[in-house]
């Protein structure tokens, strides 16, 4: 962050705090007044003649808007925490090119995570067990080719992405729809420590203490998309949010990736939708690779040559099973079950033939 004079800083915080002021009107006074405090001491017709809305005006005074910025002030010395300001070196560089790019992030974890290739990872809330082992093991190769992998922390297909990303060791990044102290959803908050712990971020434009309001989370898909060199569906509904941040993402240049699904599936129905619009069809984590090729920092860790043993492929090995006669038989859950042979067909060790899996060598 920049040396900003403590008076200037807190004047960012208390504009960036006022109601109806979005980045657009937050850049537009501090361009025709030259700073923040200079703006705040402003007369209230000065405001209005550059479009800004009364309400906003009214509250520059607002104790309680006082108060967040003091709140905010603290927060920030704790350990691992951050400003990042659109006219500090260290702002994102992708994200500085959005046009309504936001002029405060609030973060906690490593920023110079930020400066790194990142794909965004995308998709349904409600995936199906498929979806997710896929999320996973996607996230798991791209953070091993040297991608951070960049995410929502939604349940579903964001949280996996996260949680592959971090069994590569890899950094991941979690934008929020909240402020930092209102992590949301709250059974994800144990995840978001972790994110913090392995060398990754949580980001968030809004003030810290802004609750999970629904006009927030499409607004936060901007920044997901934004921040990375593209996007991948994993899996969405035609209604599924994660088609804004892949509409957002070819709006800001950047490249669409899908994974197609079943015709009879609901949550594929989106992907194909992207696909038939344009959006780069993803059938492996190589596609993706070598669409971004030049941007990662590592090639992808080589599977071994002698894998480990895995129960699932040694039943396999004895006869075909369907995905309910692998659950019944090895003991395992029929949802960790189709996580495993997502994983194991990804990885060209099984494969689904007329409804029943087989193993495949080599």
């Amino acid at each position: 962050m920049k040396n900003h004079s403590p008076a200037e800083l807190e004047a960012r915080l208390r504009l960036h705090g006022l109601p109806e002021l979005g980045p657009m009107r937050f850049l537009r006074l501090i361009e025709a007044f030259g700073s923040a405090s200079s703006a705040l001491a402003a007369p209230a017709g000065a405001w209005r003649t550059l479009g800004v809305p009364a309400e906003a005006a009214a509250a520059r005074r607002s104790p309680a808007v006082r108060e967040a910025a003091g709140e905010a002030l603290r927060w920030l010395e704790g350990p691992r925490r951050h400003l990042l300001m659109w006219d500090d070196p260290g702002y994102p560089a992708l994200l500085a090119e959005v046009a309504d790019a936001p002029p405060l992030l609030y973060v906690e974890g490593a920023p110079e995570t930020l400066e790194r290739p990142q794909l965004a990872m995308v998709g349904s809330r409600r995936a199906s067990p498929a979806g997710l082992g896929t999320a996973r093991s996607f996230a798991r190769s791209l953070a091993q080719g040297g991608f951070a992998i960049t995410s929502g922390l939604a349940l579903g297909i964001d949280g996996a992405a996260h949680e592959g990303a971090l069994e590569a060791g890899g950094a991941t990044v979690a934008v929020l729809g909240t402020g930092l102290r209102r992590l949301y959803p709250r059974r994800h908050e144990a995840l978001a420590r972790r994110i913090v712990e392995g060398g990754g971020a949580l980001v968030s434009e809004l003030p810290l203490d802004s609750p999970p309001l629904p006009a927030n989370f499409p607004r936060r898909n901007r920044i997901i998309s934004g921040l990375s060199l593209g996007v991948l569906v994993v899996e969405a509904s035609p209604a599924s949010g994660s088609l804004i941040t892949a509409r957002l993402a070819a709006e800001q240049g950047r490249e669409v990736y899908a994974i197609p699904g079943s015709i009879h599936h609901p949550g594929a129905r989106g992907c194909h939708q992207l696909i038939r619009d344009g959006a780069l069809l993803v059938e492996s984590v190589g596609h993706v690779l070598e669409a971004l090729r030049g941007w990662a920092q590592a090639e992808p860790a080589e599977a071994p040559a002698q894998p480990l043993p895995h129960p699932l492929l040694a039943l396999r090995r004895a006869a075909p099973y369907t995905s309910e006669g692998l659950a019944a038989a090895s003991g395992m859950t029929l949802p960790d079950v189709l996580a495993t042979l997502s994983e194991l067909e990804l990885d060209g060790r099984v494969a689904c033939e007329a409804g029943t899996w087989v193993h495949r060598s080599g």
